[in-house]
């Protein structure tokens, strides 16, 4: 999940108000093109609403998702409510597995209210669920929280990477202007065998690095908008075999339809671009993509 809706910093285009000072509703984008082979969209948040609008409904949401090729979601929940409401769902819908934690800018709330290893305990009995399969997202978020939280979100970082090696769990990290410190705190507390660099905002040289590590890259709506060239940059220098898609939902919409509510029907767009980038054919990267999840999460 972003804290900072579009990236980068950049303001999240939207509705414009109405008379009223209240925002219009914007229409759901058409559907895309259906992909010629199925994929996962490998982190999304179907728990949230975007711009104050209920939580979408799951099984259209999914129904959706499954009739432009993408048939399998990674539901991601990073706050209590949220972690629990996951692991209840992940149960119901066959389509889905799940991950939870606790994000980073979470920590050091929890902390300031001394409940943070409660907290921890919680997300790591949850996480043993046989459809919870990953544990994240967790990492550092140096954008929404200053200095003063930073103790408390190395803390949870930690605690979650040595959770996701007990249970055996994919860890997938939310990197948000830590990049450096993010991966020192990876080599420092080892990183688990399976390891996704969620929503990757990094340059080419960091690609590179996580590349040399094993780390696999997942890419956003990001990697489409006009002045993402660095991001498509890195992703460039990506083998196949380390790659993953994912909407990050309901954020990070992919153009043209920047702003909207993002969901994982659109996973198409991002494909489509990443291949262009990638100068492969469509149905390789599917190939990939769902080979690649698979191997990271197991059957569905």
């Amino acid at each position: 999940m972003m804290s900072d809706p579009e990236g980068a910093g950049q303001a999240a285009a939207s509705p414009s108000p109405s008379a009223s000072g209240h925002r219009s509703p914007q229409a759901a984008p058409p559907a895309p093109h259906p992909l010629p082979l199925p994929v996962v969209d490998n982190h999304c948040h179907l728990d949230m609403g975007r711009d104050g609008a209920d939580r979408p409904d799951l099984a259209d949401t999914l129904a959706a998702a499954a009739t432009v090729g993408v048939d399998r979601v990674v539901q991601i929940g990073c706050e209590l409510e949220s972690a629990r409401w996951t692991a209840q769902v992940v149960t119901q819908h066959p389509g889905l597995v799940g991950g939870v934690a606790l994000h980073p800018n979470e920590a050091p709330r929890l902390a300031a209210d001394g409940l943070l290893d409660d907290a921890l305990s919680e997300i790591e009995a949850l996480a043993g669920g046989p459809r919870i399969r990953v544990v994240g997202e967790t990492g550092l978020d140096y954008y929404r929280t200053g200095p003063e939280g930073r103790a408390a979100q190395h803390e949870s970082f930690r605690a979650h990477i040595e959770m996701a090696k007990r249970l055996d769990r994919t860890l997938q990290i939310h990197d948000r202007d830590s990049h450096d410190d993010v991966l020192a705190t990876l080599a420092d507390v080892g990183a688990p065998e399976r390891t996704v660099m969620h929503c990757f905002s990094g340059d080419i040289d960091m690609a590179t690095e996580c590349v040399r590590r094993g780390y696999h890259l997942s890419f956003a709506g990001t990697v489409t908008f006009k002045n993402a060239r660095a991001l498509r940059n890195a992703l460039s220098v990506v083998p196949l075999e380390l790659l993953l898609v994912e909407t990050d939902a309901p954020y990070l919409t992919p153009s043209p339809h920047r702003g909207a509510t993002n969901a994982p029907y659109l996973i198409p767009l991002t494909v489509r671009a990443m291949a262009d980038v990638l100068n492969v054919a469509v149905p390789t990267l599917c190939a990939a993509l769902s080979a690649n999840s698979e191997r990271l999460y197991g059957p569905w």
